[in-house]
């Protein structure tokens, strides 16, 4: 579906777009009707989960989905947009299209139907979700290793790093110190995919907790 733009500029704040979301999704028509269960905005992104029922309340039967056991069907949709000239808009999309951007939270994802095929663009796509989740939020002086050096625009590279900070206009803005040259570096997200843990900042605070976080906090055996 291509760009859709409101030139009334009645949707103006967050309060604004989520109405309109929330409206995006719900509507019925003589056989079916839908309703919004969940909706978050991620970025300019907004992800949402759709419930679809037959209003005669017999069982849905899609070719993407599993029916539910109340008969029901819950999709997920993605939701583009953007300002133009102050004017908001959207382009939206169902999972089994194929969008791109895929940074779902795993609560909405839970709400959504099972797939039929665990070959398709939707499975794909909620995959992606998931792998994005899974990245570490580090704290506080967290030692890293990523999964692979990565690439300065001085041409050097990096691959162990702490997670530190630096203030710019009074706020804390996240970057990492390098093990090697002390230098300075931010890091997007997706570079820490896949990293690992090598040292806690929470561990260091006592012993019990190093020992909790090298693996043996679970151990039952008696002194």
């Amino acid at each position: 579906m291509a760009w859709l733009f409101y030139t009334d500029r009645r949707v103006k704040t967050y309060a604004d777009e989520k109405a309109e979301i929330a409206r995006l999704c719900t509507f019925e028509s003589d056989t079916r009707k839908t309703l919004l269960l969940k909706a978050c905005k991620v970025g300019s992104t907004w992800y949402a989960a759709a419930k679809v029922t037959n209003v005669d309340g017999s069982p849905v039967e899609d070719a993407t989905y599993v029916t539910d056991e109340d008969g029901s069907i819950t999709f997920g949709a993605v939701l583009l947009t953007r300002y133009d000239d102050g004017c908001w808009g959207y382009k939206d999309m169902e999972e089994a299209t194929g969008p791109v951007e895929s940074r779902a939270p795993l609560g909405l994802l839970n709400l959504l139907s099972e797939l039929k095929d665990s070959d398709s663009y939707a499975n794909a796509w909620r995959q992606r979700c998931r792998d994005w989740a899974a990245i570490p939020d580090y704290d506080e002086r967290d030692r890293i290793r990523l999964a692979s050096p990565v690439t300065l625009t001085d041409g050097s590279s990096c691959q162990i790093v702490t997670a530190t900070h630096y203030r710019r206009g009074g706020k804390k803005r996240r970057c990492y110190r390098i093990e090697e040259t002390g230098g300075l570096v931010r890091l997007s997200k997706a570079s820490l995919a896949g990293s690992e843990l090598l040292s806690s900042a929470k561990g260091d605070a006592s012993p019990v907790l190093v020992e909790f976080f090298a693996g043996r906090g679970s151990d039952d055996t008696p002194p």
